[in-house]
């Protein structure tokens, strides 16, 4: 399945200055028995955005209508806890393509990166930077560059690099999957086949 391209976003944020935290209040297991990649969206954090009667939890970040946009912002260990590749799938079809963390779980840095979410790993200090400027103003913009691989707050003009994988990176950039992927490049393999001796 193919995503959307990532080249360039730029976007306001939304913070979740919380620690540690796992992919069951990502996406609760209650929620993981369908099969298909839609849907998770809606009970993105359910236990933390609705109260038992289903009414919103107003003090939480995403049901605060002073942020918005499809920037992520997380604490510290961001996506630990069980694989389940779930996880990404629910900040994907929330709207959010990009997280931004001063570390992530490997699984769930892979199981983004596989559905069209980019995970910016920053420092500490560059995390604590963002969360500053968005208490100052809900609407700052973070600018998330792709191709130069770096992260600006517009407003202050400061930056930092990120990592990225580079067969991933080129993954996004094109908006592929593995498969998609592999189907692009499936002459080449035929000819790779049909000229290597068994």
């Amino acid at each position: 399945m193919a995503y959307d391209k990532f080249n360039t976003l730029k976007s306001s944020a939304v913070p979740l200055p919380i620690e540690n935290v796992d992919t069951d209040q990502i996406i609760p297991a209650r929620f993981l028995k369908a099969t298909e990649r839609v849907g998770f969206g809606d009970n993105l954090f359910r236990d933390w955005r609705y109260n038992q009667d289903n009414s919103l939890k107003t003090e939480f970040p995403l049901n605060d209508s002073r942020y918005s946009g499809k920037v992520l912002v997380g604490g510290k260990n961001f996506g630990s806890g069980s694989s389940r590749e779930h996880a990404a799938w629910a900040v994907y079809d929330y709207g959010f393509r990009c997280v931004v963390s001063s570390f992530f779980a490997d699984i769930f840095r892979n199981n983004c990166l596989n559905v069209g979410v980019l995970p910016v790993q920053v420092s500490a200090a560059f995390l604590e930077e963002i969360y500053t400027a968005i208490e100052k103003d809900t609407n700052t913009q973070l600018i998330i560059d792709l191709p130069t691989q770096t992260i600006t707050i517009e407003a202050t003009g400061t930056s930092e690099s990120f990592d990225i994988n580079s067969y991933k990176k080129d993954n996004m950039l094109n908006g592929f999957d593995d498969i998609d992927y592999l189907m692009n490049i499936k002459e080449q393999i035929g000819e790779f086949a049909k000229n290597t001796p068994l």
